[in-house]
């Protein structure tokens, strides 16, 4: 049965839905546009790698570093206010030309404090949703839908007067998450000093096989995702598209993550959640290979897209719910940060250098190839986590 929120709560999840928005609406033309204009820049492919695994990078350290320190003070939106501050004032940094070494420098101090907000945000939120995952879905699709406002307002844009706008965009949608973030409920965790399960140590967690086999084909899911994140508009554009189809394939794959997020509510229930996170390796693999062997058929690049409802949305409740199980009350905050870490982090770091370095040397369909192979090896530690559970 789910369980019954107070009506406060909904109303304390509005603001929450209107933080989402605006968070993916920052992701939805930075992250797919943010290579092309770097390329503007005249930087090279192999730069141009380096730059965009910066986000990964400051993954693997800043969320579990903000989640321990959310957990130990309760203070959740006050962090989240003052990485949305910290963030908007270092893309000013954007405006100013000074090179590769520049851009990196700006882009590690943005990304330091971006890439915790989500996980700050969703152990916040999971106090209020209380595994309800239908609720859940109807705040996190509003993310959604602020991703594909902007993946086709800035693709059109650039489309028209080139990539110049890039840095504006980025405070403009900054300036909107700081905003945000200071209309939200300030919620104060309290220590759970009379519940023992809840003050076990982190690494008790970590010791069970399924969690291990589950972080496992977190990182591979993940890392197999970066062929898209960090090079899907770069190879579109050397195959010939223009912008705006860019932003429309960008923007199919936004309008279905949508849909399942509004009726994940009734279709989760279906499998238990370890059956799912199988369902959705599969998917991955299917979506990679299309993408890889016939990027040229428009249609199947379409129908690839269709297929991160599974590779991306469903994944990503299914580890959300996994966390949330595994990882209860004062651990939730640095088990949120330890999927950023496992997964955005270290293999986000990696698949966006072993992608570009594929990339450079044999090309991007044999990049989304490996891709494919590294999704086959998720779904594998998936089917392992579906066996212990």
């Amino acid at each position: 049965m789910t369980p019954a929120l107070p009506a406060q709560g909904y109303r304390q999840l509005v603001p929450f839905a209107a933080l989402s928005a605006t968070y993916f609406a920052h992701i939805g033309f930075f992250n797919p546009y943010l290579p092309l204009w770097l390329k503007a820049q005249g930087l090279e492919i192999a730069v141009i790698s380096i730059l965009v695994s910066v986000q990964s990078f400051t993954r693997v350290f800043a969320p579990y570093a903000w989640g321990a320190l959310s957990d130990h003070t309760g203070e959740r939106v006050k962090l989240l206010r003052i990485s949305a501050a910290v963030a908007l004032v270092a893309s000013a940094g954007l405006f100013v030309e000074g090179g590769g070494w520049w851009i990196g420098a700006v882009l590690l101090l943005l990304f330091t404090h971006t890439s915790s907000m989500m996980s700050l945000t969703e152990a916040a939120m999971a106090q209020l949703v209380a595994g309800d995952w239908g609720r859940y879905g109807k705040v996190r699709l509003w993310g959604s839908a602020g991703f594909m406002v902007t993946v086709f307002a800035a693709g059109a844009c650039f489309e028209r007067w080139g990539m110049g706008s890039f840095p504006a965009w980025a405070a403009v949608t900054l300036a909107g998450v700081l905003a945000c973030t200071l209309r939200l409920p300030d919620l104060k965790e309290a220590p759970h000093h009379a519940d023992h399960a809840l003050q076990e140590p982190i690494g008790s967690a970590l010791q069970r096989p399924v969690v291990r086999w589950f972080f496992a084909s977190l990182f591979f899911h993940v890392m197999a995702h970066f062929a898209i994140y960090g090079f899907y508009s770069l190879y579109l554009d050397g195959l010939g598209y223009s912008k705006a189809t860019i932003g429309m394939l960008w923007a199919v794959s936004v309008v279905v993550e949508i849909a399942w997020f509004y009726a994940q509510g009734r279709l989760i229930g279906r499998f238990a959640i370890e059956h799912w996170l199988v369902i959705c390796g599969a998917a991955t693999v299917l979506r990679m290979a299309m993408t890889a062997g016939l990027g040229h058929w428009l249609v199947v690049l379409f129908a690839a897209q269709l297929l991160h409802a599974l590779s991306f949305a469903t994944h990503h409740t299914c580890c959300i719910a996994m966390v949330s199980k595994h990882f209860p009350g004062r651990l939730r905050g640095r088990g949120q940060a330890l999927f950023t870490v496992t997964g955005y982090g270290f293999g986000g770091v990696l698949g966006v250098l072993a992608g570009g370095a594929v990339a450079t040397r044999w090309g991007f369909q044999v990049m989304f190839a490996v891709a494919a192979v590294l999704g086959a090896i998720a779904t594998a530690c998936s089917w392992r986590v579906r066996r212990l559970s």
